[in-house]
């Protein structure tokens, strides 16, 4: 269990869960600037450095992986993989959305979207509608800076400000979402921070809301072993001491290592839904952003992506 956590923990940007959604929209927001960017976000590095953490702006310093390079090969190596990986992900998941819209579903819920901007900058259908749900100051912080950069949404999108802890299917009616129409759902960026009974209940919540045609796609959590996880968090320590970033979270400390966790894939298939998954490895290799690491995890250790259609 995650030592940085409890039953009623709530946050902002730049506090506890919260300051995740800025390293990754700063992971979005590198992504975006290299010459062969596998997704666009113009809007990551808006949101980015109006979050005030003082810490994932770090990312978006240019010449930050060569000062990591020259102090510490295998880290840099690390960081390039974690870099890759987030834009591996987005990538597959934008192309999620794509393929729900364009079989017809025009209702797609963002669960803990955090600093999410797809209900701006992909191109959805007219009569699209995009509900986000995650923390009420993670999603008004997210708006108002988009707002007042002239930003707005290119679907119709409804803020749903409820903690997943608590009774979200409500609070999603309540903005108008309707449970008849087949809907698109994305958890990503989430299952690590439930605990297994959670995300088993969530799933549950989640089916009960999704028509016949609905569709889901989840990033699992990945399973690091104890000397591992030992061994990374030294490192960690090591690398933030020397680049001054001993404010950053160490982001172990905020998930949950459950060994009861159910395999995402083998749920929904039991559970009405037709699921299939794609090992974040394989992707990222299919992709050509495959890193070599001098000690890599095992496969566990890494994410699948899943998609599944309510049958």
């Amino acid at each position: 269990m995650s030592s940085l956590r409890s039953h009623d923990d709530t946050w902002d940007i730049a506090t506890s869960v919260g300051t995740t959604a800025v390293m990754v929209a700063a992971a979005r927001a590198a992504e975006t600037e290299r010459e062969d960017p596998l997704i666009t976000d113009p809007y990551a590095r808006l949101l980015v450095t109006g979050a005030g953490t003082g810490i994932w702006e770090t990312l978006l310093d240019k010449d930050f992986a060569t000062k990591i390079e020259s102090a510490d090969a295998e880290a840099a190596a690390i960081f390039e993989h974690m870099g890759n990986y987030q834009a591996v992900r987005t990538h597959f998941f934008d192309e999620y959305f794509a393929a729900a819209v364009q079989a017809g579903v025009r209702q797609v819920v963002i669960l803990a979207s955090g600093l999410d901007s797809r209900a701006y900058r992909l191109e959805w259908p007219a009569g699209t509608t995009v509900y986000e749900i995650d923390q009420p100051k993670v999603l008004e912080y997210k708006a108002a800076t988009l707002t007042e950069h002239g930003v707005q949404p290119k679907a119709e999108r409804h803020e749903v400000p409820m903690d997943l802890r608590f009774d979200w299917p409500k609070a999603l009616r309540e903005a108008g979402f309707d449970a008849g129409r087949p809907t698109a759902w994305l958890a990503e960026g989430l299952l690590m921070y439930l605990p297994a009974d959670a995300q088993d209940r969530l799933f549950e919540q989640i089916t009960e809301l999704s028509a016949p045609g609905s569709r889901i796609a989840a990033e699992t959590a990945g399973h690091t072993a104890a000397e591992r996880r030992e061994e990374m968090r030294e490192r960690f320590a090591r690398f933030a001491a020397q680049f001054n970033l001993e404010q950053a979270l160490d982001i172990q400390n905020l998930v949950y290592e459950d060994p009861d966790r159910a395999d995402v894939t083998q749920w929904l298939n039991e559970h009405g839904w037709r699921a299939n998954g794609v090992h974040s490895l394989a992707e990222m290799r299919r992709l050509n952003r495959s890193v070599e690491l001098q000690h890599p995890h095992d496969d566990d250790a890494f994410a699948t992506f899943v998609t599944a259609e309510r049958i």
